[in-house]
């Protein structure tokens, strides 16, 4: 038997910071990959207690038993990398997929894994390559006895606030990977909110991104502060050191994706939850890959002309407020489906555990979130967060504020798909009574689908046509 505490299976970036984040904190790490040039780069950066083995032998026999083996891969290659380890592992040896997997795949392998004999937990890791070195967000799913055997390390290497580490059991099975789904989708959602705010401002009323600079730092000081606030602040303040530009303005316009925004949606269709916010995060991401055809339609369309006389500063604080207002709709959104999940897939989860280990080294870390945590620890069963204070007076009190930007947006013809889907949710869900009963017509009426009535109880139908 072997002296490392855990194997790493993947020596990329995020491996190694990993492993050296372990290392750092008393927890030795023996690191495994098919690239010899990513075992030497991790070999040259490690740390005391971390080195790295050429075979799988030699790399199982340096774990402790029961070992404990992270896998740090792209997601398509979760089940080939863990097959070849796999007849050399003992009866209650504990698989960790730290990857982004999809929560699926992660309901799959944890059934086969334990039928096998293996513990598995599949765990949402988020802060990126620095979070990974300093403290990330970290979210396990799967048996209770396999968290117990990563419990100190993961606490030890988690980002803390106040001392409070942010890792938490989630649940069973695909839980932890379920939970980081729905992270990037309400990361998905606040992107694409700042970015309509910058264009909003930028092209609507010329704002410099200086001013840009100033205000998202200025915002970032007050009930917005939040980890993305804080890049976007610090984003417009660099420029280029070849053209000396802001960097921002030489960027392509065409956004990427990993998946994961489009997987929270697709899954909160299958669940019926409604999230247009991330609905339309992801849609722009897909819109802005258009490139080529949108230079060309820009050719073929004119749009209204741009002009502004107002108060300046008054629109900012105005942009300002329906950024907010958009952004507790995207966490809302989200909060609600992990809810639905909780109860569809028997998870069992934990909001306002959630809430708390969001609040430090993830992405859409953020101070509300404190707020979040407080107010699902008073009322663990509240169907929606806006409905609690001091949410509920929030958004109502920049309702005119959010009216006019996403007004004014329109008839300056800039696209602000993210506010005005947030608008809409927040419009329907304050709405009790919507158009849904002609919906309900037009069913019966072409497809004898029947309806309920709000006079009487039972199901009925109407023949429609004599």
């Amino acid at each position: 038997m072997g002296n490392y505490h855990l194997g790493m299976v993947g020596l990329g970036v995020m491996g190694g910071n990993l492993a050296r984040n372990f290392a750092s904190n008393g927890f030795s790490v023996a690191g495994y990959d098919l690239d010899a040039g990513k075992r030497a780069a991790f070999d040259q950066h490690a740390a005391e207690g971390v080195k790295s083995f050429a075979d799988i032998e030699s790399f199982l026999a340096a774990l402790e038993k029961p070992r404990r083996i992270v896998f740090l891969v792209p997601s398509n290659v979760v089940d080939q990398a863990m097959e070849p380890l796999k007849p050399h592992l003992d009866k209650g040896d504990l698989l960790i997929d730290l990857g982004n997997s999809f929560f699926g795949d992660t309901e799959r392998r944890s059934k086969q894994l334990e039928a096998e004999g293996f513990l598995f937990i599949g765990s949402g890791v988020s802060g990126g390559e620095k979070g990974a070195l300093r403290g990330p967000s970290i979210m396990p799913g799967g048996q209770p006895e396999a968290y117990e055997l990563v419990k100190a390390s993961f606490e030890a290497i988690s980002a803390k606030v106040n001392g409070d580490p942010c890792v938490t059991y989630i649940g069973p099975r695909g839980a932890g990977h379920y939970v980081k789904m729905v992270h990037n989708g309400i990361e998905y959602g606040i992107m694409q909110l700042i970015a309509e705010a910058y264009d909003v401002l930028k092209r609507g009323i010329g704002a410099t991104n200086e001013e840009l600079h100033k205000a998202f730092s200025a915002w970032n000081a007050a009930e917005m502060n939040s980890y993305l606030i804080q890049i976007t602040a610090d984003i417009f303040g660099h420029t280029d050191p070849d053209t000396g530009r802001h960097i921002v303005d030489l960027i392509l316009d065409e956004a990427r994706q990993k998946g994961t925004g489009k997987w929270t949606s697709q899954n909160a269709l299958d669940l019926g939850i409604p999230t247009h916010t991330i609905n339309a995060a992801v849609d722009s991401r897909i819109i802005s890959a258009l490139k080529d055809e949108r230079v060309a339609a820009e050719k073929q369309f004119d749009g209204p002309a741009i002009t502004f006389d107002g108060d300046r500063a008054v629109f900012f604080e105005q942009v300002r407020g329906a950024l907010y207002a958009s952004i507790l709709c995207s966490y809302a959104q989200g909060l609600a489906l992990i809810q639905a999940a909780s109860a569809d897939y028997n998870y069992n989860l934990d909001i306002e555990g959630i809430a708390r280990i969001w609040r430090g080294g993830c992405i859409i870390r953020a101070a509300l979130l404190e707020n979040v945590r407080q107010t699902y620890r008073a009322q663990p069963d509240l169907p929606n967060m806006l409905l609690a204070e001091p949410f509920r007076s929030q958004i109502a009190e920049r309702q005119d504020a959010w009216r006019t930007v996403i007004q004014r947006a329109v008839g300056w013809g800039i696209p602000v798909p993210g506010l005005a889907a947030s608008l809409a949710y927040f419009d329907a869900y304050r709405t009790g009574r919507l158009p849904a009963n002609l919906t309900q017509a037009q069913r019966d009426y072409f497809g004898s689908h029947t309806y309920r009535r709000t006079d009487k109880d039972g199901v009925f139908h109407t023949e429609w046509e004599d």
